[in-house]
């Protein structure tokens, strides 16, 4: 049975230190809107009520989760483990113990989103796909493991541009 799992990169950020406390910028804000609400017009009802939301624990990545789960109905669970330069593979695991019961959207930061989507299409640990701020990356696997997945679908703020 196929599973799903959407990966997301924050909104942009203002610049500053330290690193977890950068928060979104007004640009940042507008653009995770616009995701939003993309979103919750691509889920499918089952998609819709089964789907959980984790985010990485910096400002960045909790304000972003925090806009998509206002549009969603839902709340943001906190993950430790998805903070820029954590383990590709320790979400890995994290994925074949907890994305088997149910679909998430992991809302994270650069490099970590590139390496994990790129992982688990391609198996290959030095590819990275380049995700700029808001993008999604919609991702289908039987298992969660390395060349397991399928890239389904990869949008992001400038697809909607006017």
């Amino acid at each position: 049975m196929s599973q799903s799992l959407w990966v997301m990169r924050h909104g942009q950020a203002a610049n500053g230190r330290p690193d977890e406390q950068r928060e979104l910028t007004a640009q940042g804000r507008e653009e995770v809107a616009l995701m939003a609400d993309w979103l919750a017009r691509s889920l499918t009802p089952a998609q819709a009520s089964e789907l959980r939301i984790a985010a990485s624990p910096y400002v960045r990545a909790q304000q972003t989760a925090n806009i998509v789960a206002e549009r969603l109905g839902k709340r943001v669970e906190t993950l430790e483990l998805i903070t820029p330069d954590d383990s590709v593979e320790a979400v890995i695991d994290w994925l074949q113990a907890e994305a088997e019961r149910t679909a998430w959207l992991l809302v994270s930061h650069m490099p970590l989103v590139g390496s994990l989507t790129a992982r688990l299409v391609e198996r290959d640990p030095r590819s990275q796909l380049p995700m700029p701020t808001a993008a999604i990356a919609v991702l289908e696997a039987d298992i969660w493991a390395a060349g397991c997945a399928e890239l389904r679908g990869f949008r992001h703020p400038a697809d909607f541009a006017g």
